[in-house]
């Protein structure tokens, strides 16, 4: 049955070293367990029903992904789109968080219907590579503001806006403690480095009297304060449509980018340099987050570090079988998840910011029209905490500079229109 459904032989792979692939692709991303449950909530969510949902989201991801696709790409929750969810949607702009999943459902729906009608090539395709690269170095400052910030190293400050808070602090040492483990066990090796170090704080938090034990496994929590409680309402409203916007546009270029980064790690492009089965693949990604939004997570999306089980051997679809059951199997350790304490999560965010942000080393620098609308996203996001905003001006500051310097051929009419509809945005919707 399995060579019938992943074809292991004319894929030059076996059983065990596809599960080996999975249980590294897997290690790799299982912190997310932990954060996606925290990020959510403080929007207000019930932490033990979003864990809930985090597991069975990626789970769901990982199995369409494997089934239909039959690629060794892993999904789950996004980073950066959580901190959106919270911080932005419901802490700066004030909607509930059901009205975000609901945002975060339709987001899904767009999704699916660009995959299937075959345009999500154009639609990419329309956005300028600089905008790509500087939206995704941009929420990762933003998210490692969020870091900063939940370890009390960046606080609040009447006269300079920002500055530094207690750095003695137990909270901050340990946030700073576990981001240098993190790289630590990067650079000797260790697959599950960001999740060791994780554990690591978590029981000198219990070391220490600041973390109280409540047990590692367990039945999982209920998923009833989540499940199915979007909310489509608020939809009709006009700052809504941007929200839905980055949603989707932030999913589709992570998605992109990392389908891209996988295939070309695992030699799976065709001679043309596509993917072949790519829609299959944006519709397991597109379900996925339509799934997601149901149960009572932000969007789910394909993990770039999927990349770590293509290099442990991963060839087909049976590598995203297995982290799915694996994440399925985490369901029963609530408990753990529960101790973790928030700043053994801030060096995580740390750390992927330092990810997102290495692509900004293929900007352009020496063209100024490139990169001047780069810097403005990466300033913008973590500065207005607001991932949506940061895109808009992007969008703006890119047509506005190309037009003004000249370059019309530079532009195309998807950057013009959404610039337009950015501009009108904040002239009558705010």
């Amino acid at each position: 049955m399995l060579e019938k459904l992943f074809k292991l032989k004319q894929n030059k792979t076996s059983l065990k070293q596809e599960a080996v692939a999975g249980l590294t692709t897997f290690l790799t991303m299982a912190y997310i367990i932990f954060v996606n449950p925290s990020m959510l909530a403080d929007a207000g969510m019930d932490q033990g029903a979003v864990f809930v949902a985090t597991c069975i989201a990626a789970a769901i991801g990982c199995l369409v992904m494997g089934l239909l696709a039959n690629y060794p790409i892993a999904l789950a929750p996004g980073m950066g789109l959580n901190a959106f969810f919270t911080y932005t949607v419901v802490g700066e702009m004030g909607y509930s968080w059901e009205t975000a999943l609901g945002a975060v459902f339709l987001s899904g729906i767009c999704f699916m219907i660009l995959s299937l009608v075959r345009i999500r090539e154009w639609v990419v395709n329309s956005i300028p590579m600089s905008l790509r690269l500087g939206i995704a170095a941009g929420i990762g400052l933003f998210l490692a503001l969020i870091g900063l910030k939940s370890a009390g190293i960046v606080v609040a400050n009447p006269a300079t806006l920002v500055g530094m808070g207690d750095i003695t602090a137990f909270p901050a040492l340990m946030s700073v403690l576990g981001f240098f483990l993190i790289i630590a066990f990067v650079q000797r090796g260790y697959k599950a480095a960001v999740i060791l170090s994780i554990l690591v704080i978590t029981l000198l938090g219990l070391a220490f009297g600041d973390v109280q034990y409540t047990g590692l496994v367990s039945m999982p929590p209920s998923i009833a304060p989540t499940f199915m409680k979007m909310d489509l309402s608020g939809m009709l409203e006009i700052s809504m449509i941007s929200v839905v916007f980055a949603f989707l546009f932030v999913d589709l270029f992570d998605t992109s980018g990392t389908l891209v980064a996988v295939a070309q790690r695992g030699g799976f492009l065709d001679d043309k340099g596509r993917l072949p089965r790519l829609n299959r693949a944006l519709t397991a990604d597109s379900a996925a987050t339509i799934a997601g939004a149901m149960l009572g997570t932000s969007t789910t999306t394909s993990y770039v570090e999927s990349t770590s089980g293509v290099s442990a051997g991963g060839r087909t679809g049976l590598t995203a079988v297995v982290v799915g059951l694996l994440f399925l199997a985490s369901l029963f350790i609530s408990p753990l998840a529960g101790m973790v304490p928030a700043y053994a999560t801030a060096g995580t965010l740390f750390y992927v910011a330092i990810l997102m942000m290495s692509g900004l080393v293929h900007v352009e620098w020496e063209d100024l029209t490139e990169a001047a609308p780069v810097v403005v996203v990466c300033l913008l996001m973590p500065l207005t905490f607001s991932i949506a905003t940061g895109i808009a001006f992007g969008f703006i500051a890119y047509a506005a500079i190309k037009l003004l310097c000249g370059r019309f051929r530079d532009l195309n009419a998807g950057v013009v229109a959404l610039a337009l509809l950015f501009i009108l945005k904040f002239a009558y919707g705010g």
